[in-house]
């Protein structure tokens, strides 16, 4: 399979301006500005992202028998976070630019550049030419004069007057410059992600609580109780999804990477290999298993399989408890970046609990006949990076007649609204009634619209575009023959149905397009 390493079919720009033209993603609080790194769901998004994480939760809870579901709080003891060790190592390095932009970012995404100093010189005045207390830091003069344009210019008050730029001799080196304004950057300072909150009526250091940054840790520390009230044995898994929150230095890509995001995690526990009976899996082989499952997951569910991969990380970049980790990356417009990470954590989490809680979370191996803390798999997915995912996968662009054509071809299972029905004339009160009434019989089965707000074409037009299976049009002829059209979104293909069949016929098709369940 050849590694691609840049998309052509579809841009970040396209996939933003379709969502908020048909109402799949909004920017959060837009009618006020905006508040940067969250983003609003709309009629569309919140169907589509309610079907992601429903196909999730199937394929991860119940279509197992070695999985349970929990939902733990927000708002966990601050104590918890101590024992993670995201109060002390959750953290970014955080550098800010001393050029006009002031932007801030995270010093590890500032890859090293050779620049050049350029120093900003007011000619407008020939006899008298003034050198500004600025200084501009770019690879080539060209690069400095876009700098100088988009930021320095108005900030240096320079607008409408003659400027050159001019390069400091024996000035070029190599360093961390800011990319947008040519700054120089501040020395990195770490920066916690976690954001915190207050309970109680008075804020004081006391009262201090952190809004949970993963999910994970919800699962770790309810382990005994989902254990002994499920009656589980060795292996097993704990699944979960929810909101998560991170102060995010430079949330960016859309709904890519933001402030405040949901997860789909599922803590795995297994045998260390020593403690395993002849023919069970090990650990490490649990691990193997559920890096394939989840990607295979992704390609049950539509996505193209060339635009995932396995990144394995090495091992001189692991965590320190780490015995393994494995990201799939997609390709996004943006390039390669991690979808889900599939970890093999050890014991870390269960013993940090263990010895920051006094709670002995050891499970008791009646075949052993010992007690030992369990092992981890973890694969964890965000959902909106999923969403977007499956949104970049689905966009299609094609010609029709002449005419563009936008597709939304999403798996059937993930789209927002399954079947459309739409009356061939509005003003025919006969047909509108019919149209109603088979839209409210789909309804009960599946989420079914009604619409009647433009002509046959620009109503199919629309349905395409937010990935709608199925268009069902009543015409003059269903008055006689009591059928109906129903036209298929991917093909464009036609068939005439009975009124009184439709629901049958569509959910049927609905069945056999269910996704298989993994191998277990």
């Amino acid at each position: 399979m050849a590694d691609k390493t840049q998309r052509s079919d579809v841009t970040l720009d396209t996939i933003v301006s379709l969502c908020k033209r048909r109402g799949i993603i909004f920017p959060g609080s837009d009618i006020y500005g905006g508040l940067q790194g969250t983003f609003d769901y709309g009629p569309i998004g919140a169907e589509l992202k309610r079907n992601v994480k429903d196909a999730w939760w199937r394929a991860m809870v119940q279509d197992r028998f070695d999985i349970e579901g929990i939902d733990s709080c927000l708002l966990l003891h601050p104590s918890v976070w101590k024992a993670s060790g995201h109060v002390e190592n959750f953290t970014d390095p955080l550098c800010d630019s001393l050029g006009p932009s002031r932007k801030r970012y995270r010093a590890d995404h500032i890859e090293e550049a050779e620049c050049a100093r350029f120093l900003v010189i007011d000619v407008t005045d020939e006899a008298a030419p003034r050198t500004l207390e600025a200084e501009i830091w770019a690879p080539t003069k060209k690069k400095a004069k876009e700098f100088f344009q988009q930021w320095w210019e108005k900030a240096l008050g320079l607008e409408g007057r003659r400027v050159k730029l001019e390069e400091v001799e024996g000035s070029r080196t190599t360093g961390r410059f800011s990319p947008d304004d040519g700054g120089r950057l501040t020395e990195p300072r770490m920066f916690n992600l976690m954001l915190t909150t207050t309970l109680g009526p008075v804020e004081e250091s006391s009262a201090k609580v952190y809004l949970r940054p993963e999910t994970a840790q919800g699962i770790f520390i309810n382990f005994d109780n989902a254990r002994t009230t499920a009656r589980r044995k060795l292996p097993f898994g704990i699944a979960q999804q929810g909101k998560s929150f991170r102060n995010e230095i430079t949330p960016r890509n859309f709904i890519f990477r933001t402030r405040e995001f949901e997860q789909m995690e599922m803590e795995f526990f297994c045998k260390p290999v020593e403690f395993c009976q002849t023919g069970e899996r090990t650990d490490m082989e649990w691990f193997e298993y559920w890096r394939n499952e989840r990607l295979d997951w992704f390609v049950r569910l539509g996505i193209n399989r060339e635009n995932l991969r396995f990144y394995d990380h090495p091992k001189e970049k692991l965590s320190h408890y780490s015995r393994g980790t494995t990201d799939i990356e997609y390709l996004y417009p943006i390039g390669w970046q991690e979808l889900e990470g599939i970890a093999h954590r050890g014991n870390f989490d269960l013993t940090q609990h263990m010895e920051h809680s006094g709670k002995d979370l050891r499970y008791f191996d009646p075949e052993a006949n010992t007690h030992y803390v369990p092992y981890v798999i973890e694969p964890a997915v965000g959902v909106d990076r999923t969403v977007l995912a499956f949104l970049c996968d689905a966009y299609r662009e094609e010609e029709v007649k002449d005419r563009k054509r936008v597709v939304l071809a999403l798996h059937k299972h993930l789209a927002p609204i399954k079947a459309a029905v739409l009356p061939l004339l509005a003003n025919r009160p006969e047909l509108v009634e019919r149209a109603h009434k088979l839209a409210a019989d789909l309804k009960r089965h599946m989420n079914a619209v009604y619409d009647d707000t433009g002509a046959i074409g620009k109503l199919y037009r629309r349905q395409d575009e937010i990935g709608t299976p199925w268009c069902i049009t009543v015409d003059v002829e269903s008055l006689d023959d009591q059928a109906v059209t129903i036209r298929e979104r991917d093909s464009m293909e036609q068939r005439r149905v009975p009124i009184d069949r439709v629901v049958e016929v569509l959910r049927a098709d609905l069945e056999a397009a269910a996704p298989a369940p993994a191998a277990q």
